[in-house]
């Protein structure tokens, strides 16, 4: 594994914790993955956060 992927791997892990749609938006784009996370998020904290890591 190369070091440029882990480091983006671990920056999206990070931005996820703080705002899990970015996460996603970061791994998917603006999708379905990306909508259903932005639900979750809106439902609760928590259940977006598991989604998006």
């Amino acid at each position: 594994m190369s070091s440029a992927g882990s480091s983006a791997d671990l920056l999206r892990v990070l931005v996820s914790v703080f705002l899990p749609p970015l996460g996603v938006f970061l791994q998917e784009g603006i999708g379905t993955q990306f909508w259903i996370n932005l639900l979750l998020t809106l439902m609760g904290y928590l259940p977006g956060l598991v989604h998006a890591i």
